[in-house]
Parts: C-alpha cells; structure tokens; sequence
C-alpha cells in the first residue's frame, strides 16, 4: 500500500477523497492502493534535559551549560499522541512507499521527518508540496510529487532552529532563574532566541516614551480663502522670534506667489503576506497576530485561501493562468471582477504582481475562487483578502497635487491640495479609509487637503493669520501591528515594501512563529495590553535590565541568526557551524552571568492576582478547535514552570550547599561599587538606610545592593 501522511484530520480527509480512499478507519483513511493517516501538528519534540542525564534534572548552576553529545527526538507524553502514533507506525510497517503531506513549509517538514525518524522508515518517501487545498492542487500536486530527499535542507534548517532554541532557552532560563529569581516566590524568568529581543524592542520604546522631554515649539498659520496655510518656517523654538513674526504680518495683505501642479500615479497595495495580513487585521479589527493566525489558517482548510504561512508578496507565473477562473468564482465581487473577466478582456501581467524570482516555497495569500461557510470573522478576513487580490488587476489610481506658495510681509507661507482623478484600484475599496498601512507621522507633518480654490499667481488680500503653541510628542507605544513591522525588519523603521523586502531575511522569526512569540510575552507576563497599546510590565522591564549581554538582546544580532537559518535552508551554510555557534555564545553568556556579583532580583509578578479578562479575550476569537498542537511547538523551546521548592529542599541542589554556591561570598568595595546603575544605566547610586539604591526608581527601577554586600 501507498501511505500519506498529512498534518491534520482535516487536511487527510481532503487528500483522501481526490485519491479515492474513502472508507474510514480508526486513524487513517483507506481505499484502493491508497492509505491516508495525520498527525495533530506535533507528536514529537526533543527531548528535555533530565532524558539525558539525572544530573539535569535539578536546576543548578554547576550543571550549566547543558550541551547533549547528541540530540535525540520522544513522543509527547499524550494518550491521544501514542495512539495514533502507533497507528502511523503500522501504517510505515507495511507500506511500499510514503508520501509526505505535511504542511509545506519549515514547521511541517520538521513535524513529518521527526515522526518518520521515531518510526524507523525504511521505504522510499515523496514529497507533496501545495499552496492550496483545492482538488485541482491536490490532484496537480501528486502529478509532480518529488524524492523527499530534495527538501533535507529544509529539514536541517527546521532541527537547527529546533536544537538552537533547546541550547538558549533551557539554559539561559535556568541560568537567570538560578541567578536572579526570587527563589522563594517559584519564579521562573524565561529566556528565548526571538522571544528576549523582542521584549527588548518594547522595552526600549517603554524607556524613550519615559525620558522623552517634550518641547514647546510655535507654528504660524494663516486663512486666506478657506484655505490653510502654514509658514514654510515651520517651527518656531522662541516665542518671541514667533510673537515678531506674527506682528510682522498683521494687518499685511497675502500675495499668491507661485502655483505649481503636479500629477502623480499610486499603484495597487501589494498581495498579502502573512504579517502584513495581521497588520491590516490588527488595524482594522484590533485582532491579535494569533487570533488572524487562526482565522487565516481556518480559511486554507475551508479551501477558501491559499497556504497562509508565506512572507512573499508575489505570485509566480505559473498563478497567472488559473487567475481569471479564480476571478469568476469570487461570490458577492461581481461588481468589481465583471470587467476584469469580461469576453475579450485580457488581465494585465506586470513585476510588481507576478515575479518568479521573489517567490520560494510559496506565493502570496489569494482566494482559491472556492465557496464556504464562514464565520464573521472568518468573513471580514476573507474580504481582505479578496479585494487585495481583485485590486492588483486595476489600473493605477491617478490624482494631482497643487502646491500653492505665498507670502505676507516677507514670511513664505505654503498649502498643499490633493484631488484624485481616476479612481484606479481604489474604486474596489468605495468608503475604506484604511487601505494602505501609513508611516507613523512626524512632529508637525500635515495631512494634504482636497480641492484647492482657483488661486491665481499675483493676487492678493486680507488673511487671518494665528499662532500656535505645541509640543513635541513623545514615541507611540507599540501596538501588534507595529511591533509586528519590528520584527519583521529587527527593529528598524521601514516604512517602504522595498526596503522591508530587504530587511525580511534578518527579521526577528517567521511569519508563522512571530504571533506565538507575542501571546508568549503575555504568557509570562512581561507585557501586557492597554487598549491597543503593547506595554512592558515591571517585571519584563527589570529582565532586559538585568541581561548585559547584547548577545541575548539584539534584534540585529538575532535577525543575523535567521539569516544563517534561511542559509541552511538554501544549502549555503552549515546546520553543525549554526549550533557550534550557538554554543559558544551559551559558553560566553553562562561565564558571565555566573561572574555576575550584583545582588539583584527581579520582580515578582503574581499570576494568580492578576485579572484573567484580557486573556480570555485574546482566545475568544480563535476559529479552529485545540486540537492542533503544532503552534505550541512551532514557537521557541521554552522550560515550563518547574516545582521549585525553597533552596534547603533540595530542587536546587543539596541541603544548603545549592544556597552557598550561590551567594558570593564578597560582592563590593567602596572602590568598586558602580557610580551608575547597571540595569536602568541612567540613575546613580545613592546611599539608603539600608542599602545603596538606584536613583531612578521613582520610575520603577529597584536596583539595589545591600550594605552586607559592600566591604
């Protein structure tokens, strides 16, 4: 027999009907020469550290760190996984060959490979490699199956992400929760490859927004013919230049003196990707990343859209035939595709929608053309997706922009009109006033206004004009949408399609990874959510503080880690030269933390005290069942919260001994205490009753080094 095997029960009962195997059986399906079986996301993981060596099991810092000669695979300890496990394994047993129908991508290659490594597969195994779920791409898939053995490096690179988040997050976690947690409040403090330089990035914005000093500035406006205009100035940092300026032109008539219009083209938004379709969902909706995750994950296994993991925003040439059918079959578009699939009307092909060269594994997200049941939810996604799709096909919206100058007693002043022509795409998007994602605006940019009056060059007359005092503003908090751009390009600011293109093989994660890394930092209470706002708690605020080591922290340095990934991937690196290095730098940081002579701990955030709202509508709006563990496993290795009882029970070593290697035994002088705080690094130490203390924790920090610890 012929076994596939597929990532979800779901996907297994859409592969089996287009190969006939339609007779249900406990497990799998089956019919002619034909058995289709799944797995539920992950059955495997690595094995944790206590597998290796009973030494392990304790966390301790002499143990540290943790580097396994070799890394071996387990099956999760699940019922329900050894079942069908065991199902998939008699199935393997007994089969000729074995068609891999995972999902096609990083993840899904990783999840198949580790279950037929447990199984000891000893037959030939092909690959299923589909961007959509539809009969048509099923049966055109298996048409061009291809020797498994063309995507290992795409497996070398999904186990060097696995074994790379293993060697970090197991031993950087208990590393920093040996040395700075409060030990008798069981806190775990959680380390990750993309998780900690993330929660750097909020961070870093928490403390700008901080010491941010606003500035008083004063602008000059005046109205002349219903019309704004600003002093081409622009700001004024003395009142008293602004106070002259103002006398100057009081009472003085306005003189237009010179008009210039100029048109201009806007070209339809590009086709979605992952992130920029949780941008826009987050904008538009205020859905999380993970909650559009689900959603847009759903709508693939309804048929409905195409593969969602993607970080392209192309299509292949290959797409373009198949697009006037998908077209028609769009229900409720009939309006905006008529004239696209009319009788003798030829879809335009052009680099900016079709383009081999910026596709790899999988195009951008499109509807299939298919029809479903969908959830409202469901619905507003598949909305976006669609008119995104419909409008790449239109023609450029054309408008013309005025720019008017003038002047009133020597002082230029200047207005700017836009007015749109030919609607273009935008016609497709008739009363949305959110299409494109807009660049943050600065200090005292001005929107264009619409249509100008006739102005005509020389003319003059009387104005009002006024003066405004402002203040500069501080940075906005983060919200999904923007921290996702931040990842997406490691925390620089790209406000162009192109330079984010240049920037996505150094970002912080995947597409697929990047919503799971942020419910993490609400997991673990280092953010939390203000309205629409991301914000770091004390807690998150204290653990960036408290890491010295850029290594662990830099979303460049870690972005350079995903470009060596994505290296692997493309056969251009070594998957042993990635660990190598990655062990090093877990060598590096263990040495310095453990010669760390501070006293410091972090703050204790109380879960259970916490309010349990937010999170319970973070999940409310998940569309696919919990079945699907794939998403747990497919975000960083992170050490679950072990019981850890008081030193003196043994946890963190023997009775007593555990306590004194810890605690070092001189920790400053008056000579060697720091003048400047080593977490916040911006207050200076002061002398308490107590214990010398960081200045700034009026603003939260709690540095402090008791006068036991200073000789």
């Amino acid at each position: 027999m012929k076994v596939c095997i597929a990532e979800k029960p779901s996907v297994a009962q859409s592969i089996a009907q287009v190969l006939g195997a339609n007779t249900r059986r406990d497990g799998y399906y089956e019919g002619g020469e034909w058995q289709v079986t799944w797995t539920f996301g992950h059955l495997c993981s690595l094995k944790a550290p206590d597998d290796y060596t009973d030494a392990w099991k304790h966390w301790r810092m002499d143990t540290l760190p943790m580097i396994p000669p070799r890394f071996g695979i387990k099956l999760l300890d699940d019922k329900g996984v050894e079942k069908q496990f065991n199902v998939i394994k008699s199935l393997y047993d007994r089969a000729e060959l074995i068609v891999n129908c995972g999902d096609a991508g990083i993840e899904g290659e990783l999840i198949q490979r580790w279950v037929m490594q447990k199984a000891a597969v000893h037959v030939p195994v092909y690959r299923l490699w589909i961007s959509s779920l539809t009969d048509e791409s099923i049966r055109e898939g298996f048409s061009h199956l291809e020797e498994q053995k063309k995507y290992d490096n795409l497996y070398a690179a999904g186990l060097s992400r696995s074994i790379g988040d293993w060697i970090l997050g197991m031993n950087a976690t208990r590393l920093y929760t040996i040395r700075y947690a409060q030990r008798d409040r069981h806190q775990v403090i959680s380390i990750g490859r993309v998780q900690t330089p993330t929660l750097a990035i909020i961070v870093k914005r928490h403390w700008e927004i901080v010491n941010f000093h606003p500035e008083t500035y004063w602008e000059i406006k005046t109205l002349y013919r219903d019309v704004t205009f600003n002093a081409t100035k622009g700001r004024f940092m003395q009142k008293e230049e602004a106070e002259a300026a103002l006398a100057q032109i009081q009472g003085q008539p306005f003189e237009i003196k010179d008009i210039q219009k100029k048109k201009g083209k806007e070209a339809p938004p590009r086709l979605y990707d992952l992130t920029s379709l949780q941008v826009d969902c987050n904008r538009k909706f205020s859905l999380s990343a993970e909650q559009t995750l689900n959603i847009i994950q759903a709508l693939y296994e309804k048929k409905v859209t195409t593969y969602p993991r993607v970080d392209t925003t192309f299509l292949s040439d290959d797409i373009y035939p198949k697009c006037p059918g998908i077209l028609r079959g769009l229900r409720g578009y009939e309006a905006y595709t008529e004239r696209l699939t009319a009788v003798g009307a030829k879809l335009p092909k052009t680099k900016k929608v079709f383009d081999n060269a910026k596709v790899t594994d999988h195009h951008a997200i499109i509807p299939t053309g298919q029809q479903a049941a969908l959830s409202d939810l469901e619905r507003k996604v598949y909305d976006l997706v669609c008119k995104r799709f419909i409008s790449v096909f239109y023609p450029d919206c054309e408008f013309a922009t005025t720019t008017v100058n003038a002047e009133s007693a020597q002082v230029p002043f200047k207005a700017t009109g836009k007015t749109i022509i030919k609607d273009g795409w935008r016609v497709v998007y008739a009363g949305d006033t959110q299409v494109q994602e807009e660049p943050e605006k600065k200090g005292d940019e001005e929107e264009p206004m619409g249509v100008m009056p006739d102005f005509r060059v020389g003319e003059s007359g009387p104005h009002l004009p006024s003066l405004l005092e402002k203040q500069t503003q501080p940075p906005k908090p983060y919200t999904e949408a923007s921290l996702l751009r931040a990842m997406e390009t490691a925390g620089k600011l790209c406000d162009s399609d192109e330079l984010r293109d240049a920037m996505k093989e150094n970002g912080l994660g995947r597409p697929s990874t990047r919503a799971a890394i942020i419910e993490t930092l609400f997991k673990r209470r280092y953010i939390k959510k203000e309205k629409k706002s991301l914000m770091a708690t004390q807690t998150g605020i204290e653990v960036i503080g408290i890491i010295q080591d850029e290594l662990l922290k830099s979303a460049e340095l870690t972005g350079q880690w995903e470009h060596k990934l994505r290296q692997i991937e493309r056969g251009q690196y070594e998957a042993k030269n990635f660990i190598a290095e990655l062990t090093d730098m877990v060598n590096q940081i263990c040495w310095r933390v453990k010669n760390d002579r501070t006293s410091s701990r972090i703050t204790f955030v109380d879960e259970d005290a916490k309010p349990k709202k937010e999170a319970t509508k973070r999940k409310k709006a998940s569309v696919t069942p919990a079945t699907d563990k794939k998403e747990s496993s497919s975000s960083e290795i992170e050490t679950p919260p072990p019981l850890l009882p008081s030193p003196q029970g043994g946890a963190w070593g023997r009775p007593g001994r555990a306590e004194e290697r810890l605690k070092p035994k001189t920790l400053y002088t008056l000579a060697t205490l720091p003048k400047v705080c080593p977490v916040c690094g911006r207050g200076t130490m002061l002398k308490g009753k107590t214990a010398y203390g960081c200045s700034e924790w009026k603003n939260g920090c709690r540095f402090t080094i008791p006068f036991s610890d200073v000789e």
